[in-house]
């Protein structure tokens, strides 16, 4: 396939939010109510009868602007449509998920009540997987139809405490929270999280507002390995960042607005994702993205065949045609977040295209040895954990 270059729209992010609203606590706080076993679907019950073999035919549902499309003709997206032509599969591809808690509600009085969410593949944020998982609301996929994602997903991808080994999610794309800020107008490098509370960047920092985005990165700050956290890191870290609001550091949470804040200058460093600051850096070459040398939280968007899903071996193999190297290179080249497939950096690097050929050196695409071995995936927040921790965020973010 031909690699073109391709700068998605800034906006890209925007549309993936975190715990910011109710509706998700809301959702939860009914199923508590009614009480969570009833919810809850054991695995012999998750399979609807396979209509793959006679029905050639599959429903995807993602985000906006998180797939290649033809610059040419912005409806054509050629990595699906080399999928249908090889396969001779038809894929309704459908963006419809503007919002992971939003998202939820809408599929999850199907899920719960044990119908078909009428959706073969879906995409949302691993940490909102990890409450689908614990429901048993998603399907072991069968990795026999799967020998690309056994061989080419990233090492560091692999197992995450939410679904250990991946059995029930893949990883779609990947990404990095870090810190973001303009070397030219600070002056100087930042290297810490600490350095965020500096006197020089009084009344010019951000935070992520969303729970579920800001408190790895600020754990890890304190030391603490985030794949085993506990309660009292949590709180802790509540506490510290209580005192940078009332002594003025902290200028406001933010959503991905952020972006606007770090490129007009109002902001001198934020809490930021990868995927934003390469397409910032397109336009300012002094914004700088940095992984703490005490670490940043390595996340992905992952792919998930929900229960009943009436065509799950063309789902598993859609999946592992993403999972080709080719396929996974032409899709980095095009959304420009952290790509789960190391192996699609030599295609790309062999691309006659020299801006094609240069993001295989990008370490926020392809991340070099000595940032993956700052990189840890967060243990999820458990249902349990889930309504004490947000109203303790919520209340500091004024939410």
């Amino acid at each position: 396939m031909p690699l073109l270059p391709k700068t998605p729209s800034p906006s890209r992010r925007t549309l993936l939010r975190g715990l910011g609203g109710s509706a998700a606590l809301g959702a939860l706080g009914t199923l508590a109510g009614c009480g969570v076993p009833a919810a809850y679907v054991a695995p012999g019950d998750r399979a609807a009868t396979d209509r793959s073999a006679t029905e050639r035919r599959l429903i995807w549902a993602n985000w906006p602007l998180y797939i290649d499309t033809d610059d040419r003709h912005p409806s054509r997206r050629p990595t699906l449509e080399a999928f249908e032509k090889e396969t001779g599969l038809s894929v309704d591809y459908i963006e419809e998920i503007n919002d992971n808690d939003e998202f939820f509600g809408k599929i999850s009085p199907s899920l719960m009540n044990h119908q078909p969410t009428d959706r073969d593949l879906i995409v949302i944020s691993d940490w909102m997987c990890g409450r689908f998982v614990r429901l048993g609301w998603v399907q072991e996929m069968d990795r026999s139809r799967q020998p690309n994602v056994t061989k080419y997903l990233d090492p560091l991808l692999r197992s995450p405490a939410f679904d250990p080994g991946r059995k029930f999610t893949v990883p779609w794309q990947s990404g990095i929270t870090g810190i973001a800020y303009n070397r030219h107008r600070l002056g100087r490098e930042i290297r810490h999280v600490s350095d965020l509370w500096a006197a020089d960047l009084k009344g010019r920092v951000t935070l992520l507002s969303g729970m579920d985005e800001a408190f790895a990165l600020l754990m890890q700050g304190n030391g603490v390995d985030i794949t085993d956290w506990k309660t009292d890191d949590f709180h802790r870290i509540c506490d510290q960042v209580e005192k940078q609001v009332a002594k003025g550091q902290i200028r406001r949470f933010t959503g991905n607005d952020y972006i606007k804040d770090l490129s007009s200058g109002d902001v001198l460093a934020c809490q930021a994702y990868s995927g934003d600051v390469i397409q910032l850096q397109a336009d300012d070459p002094d914004i700088e993205f940095v992984v703490p040398e005490e670490g940043a939280e390595l996340w992905a968007e992952s792919l998930m065949i929900p229960d009943l899903a009436r065509h799950k071996a063309n789902a598993e193999r859609l999946i592992d045609h993403y999972y080709r190297p080719e396929v996974a290179a032409e899709l980095a080249a095009w959304v420009n977040y952290v790509c789960p497939v190391p192996a699609a950096r030599d295609v790309l690097a062999s691309s006659d295209d020299e801006e094609t050929a240069a993001l295989a050196e990008d370490p926020l695409i392809f991340p070099d040895a000595a940032m993956r071995e700052r990189l840890a995936i967060a243990r999820d927040i458990s249902a349990g954990e889930r309504t004490e921790f947000a109203k303790r965020w919520n209340g500091i973010v004024g939410v």
